[in-house]
């Protein structure tokens, strides 16, 4: 076991300048915090992390740099015998992730890089690490424990996170690609697309290139960007010049993500909220984007009946003035296209959940003329314990071809429940144990309480009744999440901890045929249903079939610990038994 200990000093020039001459701040890798504790209710505090192997000199250059110098007054050291620079470096990435998801201070890092890297006995110093965390956060440098921190959504969204290899490849060949292409001046539509299943960090690859790049385009201090790290060849002066002054986004289509991301952006030093952007927003914009990200790039839409009378006109008016009359049938795609040179999609096909997404055949068109070299699968699952052979089997069960036997996922809880009454008293049970613990449905009831608010949505007997979601943004962490029912709507995007999955009536099994099929009548998302005229592309049962059963694959895939499953439809309630235990 090691033993480490904590060392505190002053952040000033007097302090620095008469730091002890021991070897371990002169020669030895060691961790380091600098920070500035909010002042008054509601003010944040101010927080750089770091790794070195000569503390002393380190502190000096620190004190080079105004904006310390302004900003932070005390610094505290972590020594160990035993430490190396493999343990520093996953040290300081553990630490900066958790000062970025606790909220309280400006964690002023530069996105630099850390791979999720594995090193001798680590198994053994991340347990050292949560001691180390625990010191500090009754030192007051953390406000907030480990479990609060990770169930946060400034923690799951932040930019602060270490790649795991997948991620690491595919980041790194974006950045080179994009001063290849800035260096030589290349034109509009450069397209980059990283495809991958639920729970492979899309999203986690999409905030951090925006924090990278955002980064570099500000970076001044030479001594900010360790030469050790993944991302530091970036941080030179002729690479910093290409993205001095360029204009970037992130395009969000859903509204409760988007939301959620501008929280985040908003903390975060270095990127601004308005930075997180709709589709319309893009395209009804004046000028041009260097670079835009797009997450979910499956959910941008076609042109299709909007809800409202002016959103029709808005849409059709966005194509009048972007594309001149000549391409009414153009989509959100064509519009983000039209207004970015360097535009990277986040994709996954399997999670298109109506009909006005764009279609697949236009998607794998459109993959068919990106080069191979700009193409780019996550495979490692982040989210599920379940792992990537939970979520393929998930996605097999709802297929024509499913599995041929039932398979187990280590850990990972997964079964069937009869009882809607027991389907309550599991998630609140794992929500007092584990917190974000919701249920959710597939859109097989009206949403009657969206007028009156005294009405009850889903009535599953046994006297368990929800409302639907009575918000539309953020509704996981709203105060009454855990009395409600989410929708596909709100769900999609996001990490629970454990999933309460009801499917309800639309979504059937006939076992003389032995085949799903989908009663249309139970199905109430009126714009799901509809059809696409304009591309005369009518939303055949078949059709509707796909975004259903994806509506559901997608919701049980949400959980990190676990899923729970309540079936409506004896039929398919004696179909899933085949894949999944009843639990009692």
């Amino acid at each position: 076991m090691t033993g480490f200990k904590i060392e505190e000093f002053e952040f000033t020039s007097g302090s620095v300048r008469e730091l002890p001459r021991a070897s371990k701040l002169s020669n030895w890798p060691v961790v380091y915090v600098l920070n500035s504790p909010p002042e008054g209710r509601g003010a944040r505090g101010s927080i750089y992390l770091g790794e070195t192997r000569n503390f002393s000199s380190r502190m000096r250059q620190h004190l080079d740099n105004k904006e310390k110098q302004e900003k932070l007054k005390t610094i505290r050291v972590v020594l160990d015998d035993t430490f190396n620079k493999s343990v520093c470096l996953d040290l300081e990435s553990y630490l900066i992730k958790y000062a970025a998801g606790d909220g309280t201070n400006d964690v002023l890092n530069r996105n630099t890089g850390v791979v999720d890297a594995d090193y001798y006995e680590r198994e053994k110093y991340t347990r050292v690490f949560d001691e180390i965390f625990n010191e500090l956060l009754t030192a007051g440098v953390f406000n907030r424990g480990i479990p609060e921190i990770v169930n946060s959504e400034l923690f799951k969204l932040s930019p602060f996170k270490a790649l795991n290899e997948d991620q690491a490849i595919a980041a790194v060949d974006i950045m080179e690609g994009l001063v290849e292409d800035l260096s030589k001046k290349k034109e509009q539509n450069n397209l980059v697309v990283i495809e991958g299943d639920p729970g492979t960090g899309k999203t986690v690859v999409a905030v951090y290139l925006m924090k990278l790049i955002s980064d570099i385009s500000v970076h001044r201090d030479r001594h900010e960007a360790d030469t050790d790290t993944m991302f530091s060849e970036f941080f030179v002066e002729d690479t910093v010049r290409l993205f001095e002054g360029l204009r970037i986004g992130m395009v969000i289509p859903q509204q409760s993500l988007r939301k959620s991301l501008k929280n985040v952006f908003t903390k975060t030093p270095g990127l601004k909220e308005e930075m997180v952007m709709t589709p319309h927003e893009v395209a009804e914009d004046r000028g041009e984007f260097d670079i835009l990200i797009v997450d979910e790039a499956h959910r941008l839409n076609q042109f299709s009946s909007q809800s409202s009378g002016p959103a029709n006109k808005r849409f059709q008016s966005i194509n009048a003035d972007l594309f001149g009359g000549d391409r009414p049938q153009a989509s959100q795609l064509d519009w983000l296209r039209a207004k970015a040179k360097n535009l990277i999609l986040m994709l996954d096909l399997k999670q298109s959940v109506r009909p006005q997404d764009l279609p697949e055949e236009e998607y794998l068109e459109l993959l068919s003329d990106v080069p191979r070299d700009r193409r780019y699968k996550l495979h490692t699952q982040m989210r599920s314990m379940g792992g990537n052979d939970y979520i393929s089997y998930v996605y097999n069960v709802f297929s024509p071809a499913p599995p041929s036997e039932r398979l187990t996922f280590g850990n990972y809880e997964v079964g069937l429940v009869d009882s809607p009454r027991r389907l309550v008293e599991l998630i609140k049970a794992r929500e007092a144990e584990h917190g974000l613990s919701r249920i959710v449905a597939g859109y097989a009831w009206p949403w009657k309480s969206k007028k009156d608010k005294t009405a009850m949505d889903i009535d599953l007997g046994e006297g368990v009744e929800f409302q639907w979601n009575r918000v539309v943004v953020d509704w996981v962490n709203s105060p009454t999440a855990l009395e409600e029912a989410g929708s596909i709507h709100t769900i999609q995007g996001y990490d629970l901890n454990y999933a309460g999955v009801i499917i309800g009536p639309d979504l059937r099994y006939d076992p003389w045929r032995n085949e799903l099929f989908i009663d249309r009548d139970s199905y109430h998302d009126s714009f799901g249903k509809q059809n696409i005229t304009v591309r005369n592309r009518p939303t055949t049962n078949e059709f509707l079939q796909s975004l259903i059963t994806n509506i559901y694959a997608v919701l049980m895939t949400r959980g990190i610990r676990g899923t729970f499953i309540h079936v409506v439809d004896p039929g398919l309630r004696k179909y899933l038994g085949r894949y999944f235990p009843v639990v009692a």
